[in-house]
């Protein structure tokens, strides 16, 4: 069975840290590029970074850049994302996905629970 696992998520205030976690299951997760996407209430899912199968490639949305990291460890099948600088409009709740040959493994409106984010003094 697939799993994607996100936890990490906490409360924080403007110009925290958090550091998220995706823990991955029943796929081959050093063979999947791995991304990190975020849906704000109201709003639509967004793109947040990817990072390719050996973390050779990453890239970042241009609100991000600069203020986030994503980091991958294939030994331990977990894709993370240090978020530094964190901003109020940071608040969101954060997926993980993941892509080979162009095919998701989540897709559709639901993505599950992800995990809370919320950047609030």
């Amino acid at each position: 069975q697939v799993q994607l696992v996100e936890s990490g998520g906490d409360l924080v205030q403007p110009g925290g840290s958090l550091r998220l976690s995706c823990a991955a299951s029943g796929f081959t997760f050093s063979s999947y590029i791995m991304y990190w996407y975020r849906q704000a209430p109201g709003k639509e899912r967004e793109f947040v970074a990817y990072i390719t199968s050996g973390g050779g490639t990453i890239n970042y949305a241009g609100s991000v850049k600069g203020r986030f990291t994503i980091s991958r460890d294939n030994a331990k099948n977990t894709v993370y994302l240090q978020m530094n600088s964190l901003k109020p409009e940071d608040t969101a709740v954060y997926y993980c996905n993941g892509a080979r040959f162009g095919v998701f493994i989540r897709s559709g409106g639901s993505w599950g629970q992800g995990t809370q984010v919320t950047v609030s003094s």
